[in-house]
């Protein structure tokens, strides 16, 4: 059986679904499974630093000094992220951007002083903590973004595109795996859980950056637009799913643990479809009639999106994927999913994103990749991101039908990773999966991925330029 793909007037023959997906997909994961293999029998990685910890118990609370640090950091995000735009860039990669200014990369370099008053260590705990909070609203809306329906109509074309680019640059993150693990790992790591992660960072898309950039163009509703989107949602559900099963194996300290972390994902999805996804859809229905309270239904939804969110982290997957599983099982259309938008929405970019930007600036030392050598390793994990991502989605959208053209620019906006690739980093740092250096050029990474886009769409696509901001 053939399908053709018509993207901008140009229509080509396809490839059988199935052997196509076993070409792109099937033979690539069969690669990462024997390249898991093969590390399993390197050294336990002893060399690299692990998470720093901090010592001593919890510090006093000083209101004022977080409220300094959120004006600080408020404004430095909305002016980096203004100037950028002024380039055509999103203002995400401003903020973005923000975060390493404020942190010990550039602020903690030229005013040492200033920064241990504004953000000393001892603070970063609350910081980290009201970020946290708004990980969990960004998650959720993250999901309730997701459209199923429209998710089905573009069916075979998005599977292939989306799941090729995910396997394309996880085999290549494996790979690369192999020759970081005994230089970059942090000590006592398994190499499995290393791998896996390091592939599963290289995997991610931004779902969100990748919407603003596309509105931003007025591609939206264009045929490689809507493509895209679709590519990017089951792309990001598939390597959440990975990264979820990569925290646990990470997480587990035994079989016992990891048995009782099966078993209770599985009740817990169980649960999770049965009865919470009913009973969302019956709030959603109650939330569209006359005269029904908005604050109520919202209340019972963030209740339900806590109580998830509990459970997954007790679980040992992460609090993030519970929020997420919320959204997603939400009825994205109506009442309650427009009020919960309009009003989490302007909160979540003008205030909690910028503080996440921040906290993970605050956590980078840029200054570890230090040395010609570090450097090359840094532009090697960059060029590996690179080709997994934008080559892995040009070749499968050629291998679906698309010209070149269109296959190229599919795959400059799958490379962008943004916010959801520091989400994941700071998972992998937090449970101390990737150590302080390899962090740091993983951020750089996200950076640069998530600012190349819009120039290599320019290149490709020169009709459909942003306008300045």
């Amino acid at each position: 059986m053939t399908n053709s793909t018509t993207i901008d007037g140009h229509s080509r023959r396809l490839l059988p679904t199935t052997a196509a997906y076993g070409v792109l997909v099937g033979v690539p994961a069969m690669v990462i499974v024997a390249l898991l293999r093969i590390g399993e029998r390197l050294p336990t990685a002893a060399g690299a630093a692990a998470t720093p910890r901090s010592a001593g118990g919890t510090p006093a609370f000083d209101l004022g000094l977080l409220t300094l640090q959120m004006v600080v950091i408020v404004a430095v995000a909305r002016l980096t992220g203004s100037v950028l735009a002024r380039f055509g860039q999103p203002r995400v990669v401003g903020e973005m951007a923000a975060g390493l200014l404020l942190g010990p990369s550039v602020l903690g370099r030229l005013a040492p002083s200033l920064m241990a008053t504004v953000f000393p260590p001892a603070s970063l705990g609350y910081v980290s903590a009201v970020a946290q909070v708004g990980l969990l609203l960004f998650m959720f809306l993250v999901g309730l973004e997701l459209d199923a329906a429209h998710l089905r109509r573009r069916g075979r074309t998005a599977l292939l595109t989306s799941h090729a680019s995910i396997v394309a640059p996880f085999l290549l993150g494996t790979a690369l795996a192999l020759w970081l693990y005994p230089r970059l790992a942090p000590a006592g790591v398994a190499f499995t859980p290393f791998a896996l992660f390091v592939g599963a960072a290289m995997s991610v898309t931004a779902f969100p950056v990748l919407a603003r950039i596309l509105a931003d163009r007025g591609m939206t509703t264009s045929p490689l637009g809507a493509l895209s989107i679709v590519c990017a949602a089951v792309g990001d559900v598939t390597a959440w799913c990975i990264l979820a099963a990569v925290v646990v194996i990470a997480r587990a300290d035994g079989a016992s643990s990891l048995a009782f972390t099966l078993a209770g994902t599985a009740v817990y999805l169980a649960v999770m479809f049965t009865l919470v996804r009913p009973l969302l859809a019956r709030v959603a229905e109650r939330a569209a009639r006359p005269g029904s309270s908005a604050q109520t239904q919202l209340a019972i939804v963030m209740l339900l999106a806590l109580t998830s969110a509990w459970a997954t982290e007790r679980l040992g997957i992460h609090a993030l994927f519970g929020a997420f599983l919320v959204g997603a099982l939400l009825p994205p259309s109506g009442p309650l999913a427009e009020s919960l938008t309009s009003r989490l929405h302007d909160l979540m970019v003008v205030l909690l994103l910028p503080l996440f930007f921040a906290f993970t600036g605050l956590r980078t030392t840029v200054s570890l990749i230090s040395g010609g050598w570090l450097w090359l390793v840094c532009g090697l994990v960059l060029l590996v991101a690179m080709a997994g991502k934008l080559g892995g989605s040009a070749l499968a959208a050629r291998a679906a039908g698309m010209g070149w053209r269109d296959a190229l620019s599919l795959g400059a906006l799958m490379n962008t990773r943004g916010l959801m690739e520091l989400v994941i980093l700071n998972v992998g740092l937090d449970i101390g999966v990737l150590s302080p250096t390899l962090y740091a050029m993983m951020v750089v990474m996200a950076l640069v991925t998530t600012a190349l886009t819009t120039p290599l769409l320019d290149l490709l696509r020169p009709s459909l330029r942003a306008p300045i901001a």
